[in-house]
């Protein structure tokens, strides 16, 4: 595995690192099993940095972790968490917060604690509380090895809070998309400047630039001198920044894995070509004219108090036109009106009670997409559609597992 180093600490950490914020499920719950041993064949093949958060998974991804890495393995691996810096109304409470994530996480010391989704206004209201001082008394009673953050906002924002203390570590979204999104390229090298670890996440932007991808993008890869998938040209990108420490990548079945160790073995800085790099452009150019929302997916907006899926909402609409989708309507009216469950999470639900947009690491006026998206892929009298669809999809659907049950146990 490809180490890189973190000139202000010397500590070292892997070129991809693990994040559980999107492990292999199975009912709603972690797919323990599955994501055991895809995390433990990350390790035994040089990963050793894993990174969390006290929300991720409903609050069940830190237990799990705890679970798992013990022993040897926790010797392996650097483990990261977040304060849920939301949740913090006075000083006692992030001394409580770190007390519970270290019990649950199992362990005496986390390596990398990051204040969750710092931005200008939640950084001010922190100070104020003694945020500063708490890290500094957590390093010196050893329950904590590395400061740092992650974060959603501008660069404008984001150079007064590096400035503000002496952090080791600070955790931004990159990718190329968004090169100039958010902090940014401009953020990356600012915080390389001051010898902190700089770690990319979201590097696939939520999955839209790996997998099924739009034909047009699809076809600029496919006429590279070098063929690879979707997913190697995006982590590649990232890991070809001397200025990144880590990539973290929210991987979910052992062909990820795989695949992600193999590119983060192969990519060191600086080695794509000036005609590769050129190649993003074109890529960049087809999403920027095609995606209607900057939406990663994370899940940070929910639960919504209207039972609303706002980012499958956001990923119909996306792919409508990502992929001239021309069964979009229908999908959604099956998927998000309740035709095959007994609660609607349509996105003409909303009744703008704002929860959402102060939750949203992307800045996005929820209420405001939500409405676009209602209009185009609902349309007037969704209502009516949603019955019409559900009296004849339904009995043909059920029809089909009659069937394959009858089939099943004839062969039975």
């Amino acid at each position: 595995m490809q180490m890189r180093t973190i000139e202000k600490t010397g500590d070292e950490l892997s070129a991809l690192g693990f994040g559980a914020m999107r492990l292999p499920s199975k009912n709603g719950m972690i797919d323990k099993e599955k994501a055991r041993e895809q995390i433990y064949y990350a390790i035994d093949h040089g990963v050793n940095f894993i990174d969390t958060a006290f929300p991720y998974h409903g609050g069940a991804s830190e237990s799990f972790l705890g679970e798992i890495l013990s022993g040897e393995y926790r010797e392996k691996v650097k483990i990261s968490t977040k304060m849920p810096q939301w949740s913090v109304k006075k000083y006692d409470d992030m001394e409580k917060i770190l007390e519970q994530q270290l019990k649950t996480l199992k362990t005496d010391y986390i390596d990398y604690y990051l204040i969750h989704s710092l931005g200008k206004g939640s950084f001010e209201r922190l100070k104020a509380l003694g945020v500063l001082e708490f890290l500094e008394n957590a390093k010196k009673e050893g329950k904590i090895k590395y400061a740092g953050f992650s974060f959603h906002d501008s660069m404008d924002a984001f150079q007064p809070i590096v400035d503000a203390y002496d952090w080791d570590a600070c955790m931004l979204q990159f990718n190329f998309l968004d090169e100039n999104a958010q902090a940014g390229i401009d953020g990356v090298k600012y915080a390389h400047s001051q010898g902190m670890a700089v770690i990319a996440m979201e590097p696939l932007k939520g999955g839209l630039l790996a997998g099924n991808i739009p034909d047009e993008a699809a076809q600029v890869w496919e006429n590279a001198d070098v063929k690879r998938s979707p997913a190697n040209w995006a982590l590649r990108w990232v890991l070809n920044h001397p200025e990144i420490t880590c990539v973290i990548s929210g991987m979910n079945s052992m062909d990820q894995v795989k695949e992600n160790l193999e590119i983060a073995q192969e990519a060191p800085a600086n080695s794509l070509s000036e005609i590769e790099l050129g190649l993003y452009s074109e890529v960049k150019q087809i999403y920027a004219d095609l995606m209607k929302i900057n939406c990663t997916t994370c899940g940070y907006c929910l639960p919504c108090p209207r039972g609303i899926d706002i980012p499958g909402c956001f990923s119909m609409y996306n792919e409508k036109y990502l992929f001239n989708d021309r069964t979009a309507g229908v999908t959604y009216i099956l998927r998000m009106g309740g035709v095959f469950t007994s609660d609607p999470s349509h996105a003409g639900l909303c009744n703008d009670c704002g929860k959402c947009v102060k939750a949203c690491p992307q800045k996005l006026e929820i209420p405001v997409l939500l409405k676009e998206v209602s209009r185009d892929l609902g349309g007037h009298g969704f209502g009516f559609k949603t019955k019409i669809v559900g009296s004849v999809v339904l009995p043909i659907f059920n029809g089909f597992l009659s069937l394959r049950s009858k089939f099943s146990q004839g062969r039975n």
